[in-house]
């Protein structure tokens, strides 16, 4: 393009967390640049959040529908919307977006309910415009490497996966402290019907169908609220079919003291397995049903194609979330611009995208119905 790709982020202002996260990925391999926000839905906040940033004063906006006018009428106008909002705005701020010729990276989930990603799903469709969305785990070389083994078929037919995502800052009431992120997630209006299952839960989710390629037919689950007073769940539990016969176990919880971010994914065939930690991404256990077992390390130059093409540094020099981060970002801006050239199916499959934000929705939608109903439900 001759330029970088402009990026204007809705939601991300004071006491957020992803916020920040969304601008330093975006921005580490200088494809990107933010130039506008709306940070804030107030406009001393949202002010105060661009200064921040070293956005222009002008540019941040305490709306976004006045951000999307307004940057649509610039010649030196936004590309692409980031979303990084409470559940409860994640639609309409797309569908806002995409009607105004924008593309879309959004948090996750991608909606904050089952109906809304239907919604969604029909508006990114009509629109013809990108649509990304950041399940950052998907951005580890070592998952992509994992990811490429079972595609492979060295690992004979998947029989087994053990997925886990266990954290404990949840573990007190923290959102009757006025904590802002706690507060949002443990609210149904602004967080969607899925507590834990949807924050967190949709990441294990994620995961189990971008490494094995399987996907889920059928589960039964059970969702429990741990802390008195909370609205929504906070440790959840789920058995899962796959289409191949697989079966699998997914356990996620909040509550879980003494847990920091801990993802981990076990998937087991008749010839071998994997095992890879979020908390140790740089390296991946394979274990052979007869022979030795491997540690294959990032950055190893006999790791496969896939897991070379989002390595940045030499081995030895770990490489974690904020670089996993922008492995996402960098492939929705090679696939903006390939858009923009004519290209047809312009972003990569590695890069999950509106198909993941419905099947994700989805998984929500039916561990809550298994749970009302105690039984197994199809998927």
């Amino acid at each position: 393009m001759g330029r970088k790709l402009r990026m204007g982020m809705v939601g991300g202002g004071p006491g957020a967390f992803i916020g920040p996260v969304h601008r330093m990925a975006a921005e580490l391999d200088g494809r990107i640049e933010m130039v506008a926000g709306a940070f804030s839905q107030s406009a001393e906040r949202s002010r105060a959040a661009g200064q921040s940033f070293g956005i222009a004063p002008e540019r941040a906006y305490a709306d976004y529908r006045e951000m999307i006018r307004a940057e649509k009428r610039r010649a030196d106008g936004i590309d692409f919307v980031v979303i990084a909002t409470p559940n409860h705005l994640h639609l309409p701020v797309a569908e806002a977006a995409l009607q105004a010729g924008l593309a879309v990276m959004s948090d996750k989930p991608a909606t904050a309910t089952y109906d809304e990603v239907v919604a969604l799903e029909m508006a990114v469709a009509k629109a013809g415009l990108p649509y990304g969305l950041t399940h950052t785990y998907a951005g580890y070389s070592l998952v992509r490497e994992a990811r490429q083994l079972c595609a492979s078929g060295k690992l004979g037919a998947i029989r087994k996966i053990a997925v886990e995502y266990l954290q404990g800052w949840l573990s007190q009431p923290l959102e009757k402290s006025g904590q802002k992120q706690a507060a949002w997630r443990s609210d149904p209006v602004l967080n969607g019907p899925g507590g834990c299952i949807g924050d967190i839960g949709t990441h294990a989710f994620h995961l189990t169908e971008y490494v094995t390629g399987l996907k889920v037919t059928s589960l039964h689950a059970t969702l429990r609220t741990v802390v008195a007073g909370r609205q929504l769940d906070d440790d959840c539990n789920a058995v899962l079919r796959l289409e191949n016969g697989a079966s699998g176990v997914l356990m996620a919880s909040q509550v879980a003291a003494g847990e920091g971010n801990g993802l981990r994914l076990r998937v087991y065939g008749e010839n071998g397995s994997i095992d890879w930690h979020q908390e140790d991404p740089n390296r991946l256990r394979v274990k052979w049903l007869d022979g030795p077992e491997e540690i294959r390390h990032a950055s190893g130059s006999y790791l496969g194609a896939d897991a070379r093409a989002v390595t940045r540094l030499p081995g030895g020099h770990p490489e974690g979330y904020i670089e996993a981060f922008a492995v996402l970002y960098r492939e929705f801006a090679d696939g903006l611009i390939a858009w923009r050239e004519g290209k047809a199916d312009p972003l990569p499959a590695t890069l999950p995208g509106i198909v993941a934000g419905v099947r994700g929705m989805r998984f929500v939608e039916r561990a809550i119905e298994s749970n009302r109903s105690g039984n197994w439900v199809e998927f």
